[in-house]
């Protein structure tokens, strides 16, 4: 059977896609393994789909790498997360130099533990020349958290009257989230079989196309990512105007 990769059209491919990777968990329980195991070997995957939209000349990546609600978790199982953050960072600097990838971050950073911050925003700042694929990793991140913390910055300025409340529009509601300066996602993927956003970027994808499989995350790869693009492709975006204006 052909591959995926074969059938995408270089013309036609999403500027910004947005993965929640789901399933580690559960992929390390069906192997008898504790949930740690899940989460190193998709740790993987983020490699592999990394390279993939790099060579695929995707702008844009954004990964749903650590919620605000993951807080909630056992304690061991968080301090292991971060462990493999830091140890992922150091050790993918060089890659991301190397394939002109760049980092940023979105999410309440500042809750981090320190070592975890310092190493995060060193990669970023040594990345920033960079001009390929942008990997945007969200972590300690909810959208709730992004609206409310943005909606505080703009009661702010209009308290201090930098700004009225009738000049007020999307515009200063999207300048004022994590992703100021990004573009929207055009295609959302969500592995392991759930068909919820998960207070995932509720704003930015409000017409996004979205994409959901069973794969567990750690065996989605280069040509499950593939596949997902190829399905994107077959949709018509309308951006609510109908097919006849779209050919007009």
């Amino acid at each position: 059977m052909p591959s995926y990769k074969e059938q995408i059209d270089k013309t036609k491919l999403p500027s910004h896609v947005a993965i929640i990777m789901d399933g580690n968990g559960r992929w390390a329980k069906e192997r008898g393994c504790d949930r740690i195991f899940g989460h190193q070997n998709g740790v993987v995957s983020v490699r592999k789909v990394t390279e993939a939209a790099t060579e695929l000349g995707i702008k844009y990546l954004t990964l749903y790498t650590f919620s605000t609600e993951n807080w909630n978790r056992p304690q061991e199982e968080i301090d292991a997360l971060m462990d493999l953050l830091v140890e992922n960072i150091k050790k993918e600097t060089p890659t991301f130099h190397k394939n002109n990838i760049r980092l940023l971050a979105i999410g309440n950073i500042d809750k981090m533990p320190i070592e975890t911050q310092k190493r995060l925003r060193q990669c970023i700042d040594e990345t920033s020349v960079n001009t390929g694929l942008t990997l945007i990793l969200a972590l300690s991140y909810s959208s709730r958290w992004e609206l409310t913390d943005a909606m505080r910055k703009i009661a702010e300025k209009v308290k201090n009257g930098k700004i009225t409340p009738d000049k007020i529009n999307e515009t200063t509601i999207n300048d004022h989230l994590n992703t100021a300066n990004i573009p929207n996602p055009d295609l959302m993927i969500r592995t392991s079989g759930e068909m919820r956003i998960s207070n995932f970027l509720l704003w930015q994808i409000a017409y996004t196309e979205l994409y959901f499989t069973p794969i567990h995350w750690p065996d989605f790869r280069e040509e499950e990512f593939y596949k997902a693009i190829v399905d994107y492709q077959q949709r018509e975006r309308r951006f609510g105007k109908t097919s006849e204006q779209l050919n007009e």
